[in-house]
Parts: structure tokens; C-alpha cells; sequence
């Protein structure tokens, strides 16, 4: 089955999404594709930082309308795919298993601060205006309460387990999943995605 899967790695930064969703990918012989490392490398195109390039968004919708275009089209015509970016689990309607990782801000400080090497109280600070940037316009441009985590099938607080543990967990939940016994699958449905090619 897992070769037709579309799993969704979705949460803020510094949750762990980047880690899990390789580590989902290898464990289950999934291909792995990052919403963020796509959107960092459009900003260093442009000579932008993350947090700069997320606040010109909000000035350019049509950055945040190219990234999601692409994500979408992975979502909507490919398989054994691990999506991981923040607004995965909103764009692939018809995902296999919808996974959202968080963990308090300031263990995600922490963690942003030792991959950067930056202080945790600069980091925290990025990391909450980079919130708050995104949380605007997914609101503005698609209607999407980005803390609304009912569409989810699984949330994990990351802070509670290390890194190995919650793949397995991941994982584990993941193998066992049975179609028959399935009582809860559904698409996501009620959000304006418009402009996104059907």
C-alpha cells in the first residue's frame, strides 16, 4: 500500500517536520518533498532571508500563490509522495494520512537556534513574526485557519519524544492502518484554494 500513499507532514517551524517527513520517506520507500525547501531556495534566488522573503509575501501574494500551485499539483497527481510544509494537510484534499508536528515555541526556538546558529531569543522572535506573517495570509488568500487541526489524523507534540520515537510512532500507526476498519477517512473540504488548476 504504501507506494500509493500520500502522506501530508504539516506544522509550525522547528516542530520536526523536515526530520520526520525523511524519515517517513525512507521507512515506508516514499519520495520526500519539502514545501520549505523550496521556498527557501526561491528566497535565496532572490537574495532574501526566510523571514524577509515570508514578510515580501505578504506585500506579493503571487509568491505564496507559486509555492502552493506546485505543492498542490504534487498533491493532486502524484503517489508515494511524504508532502511536508505547512499548509500540506489543506492542499492534498485526498491525502492518505494527514500529519501535524508541534511542540511549544520555545523548544522550537531551540531547535531553529542550534540548526541556524543563532541565539533562541532571536530565534523565537523570527520564528513568531514568521507566524504570524504565514497565519495572514492563509487566512487572506485561501480562508484557511491554519490552527485548526481537525483535518488532521494524527498531531504529535514533538517535545514529548525524540526524534527516532516519534517516526516510530509515525510509522507504527502508519503500517497498521487498515482500510476496512476505517471509519474516519475524509476529504478536506470548504476552503477557497482558488486559481489552483483541478
Amino acid at each position: 500500500m504504501s507506494g500509493d500513499m500520500l502522506l501530508t507532514v504539516s506544522g509550525p517551524a522547528g516542530s520536526g517536520k523536515s526530520t520526520t517527513a525523511a524519515g517517513l520517506a525512507e521507512a515506508l520507500d516514499l519520495e520526500h518533498i519539502s514545501g520549505g525547501d523550496i521556498f527557501r531556495d526561491l528566497a535565496a534566488e532572490r537574495g532574501y532571508s526566510p523571514v524577509e522573503f515570508n514578510e515580501l509575501a505578504e506585500e506579493d501574494e503571487r509568491i505564496d500563490h507559486d509555492l502552493d500551485q506546485r505543492l498542490y499539483e504534487i498533491a493532486r497527481d502524484r503517489d508515494g509522495v511524504v508532502l511536508e510544509s505547512r499548509l500540506a494537510g489543506w492542499l492534498a484534499p485526498d491525502a492518505t494520512f494527514r500529519l501535524w508536528l508541534d511542540a511549544p515555541v520555545e523548544v522550537r526556538a531551540a531547535r531553529i537556534a542550534d540548526r541556524e546558529g543563532k541565539s533562541a531569543e532571536r530565534a523565537r522572535e523570527e520564528t513568531l513574526r514568521r507566524e504570524q506573517s504565514e497565519q495572514k495570509r492563509y487566512d487572506e488568500y485561501y480562508d484557511i485557519p491554519i490552527r485548526d487541526l481537525s483535518i488532521y489524523d494524527l498531531v504529535v507534540n514533538t517535545a514529548r519524544w525524540t526524534a527516532p520515537d516519534v517516526l516510530a510512532i509515525l510509522t507504527t500507526a502508519i503500517e497498521r492502518y487498515d482500510t476496512e476498519s476505517d471509519e474516519g477517512g475524509h476529504a478536506v473540504e470548504g476552503i477557497d484554494i482558488g486559481g489552483f488548476e483541478s
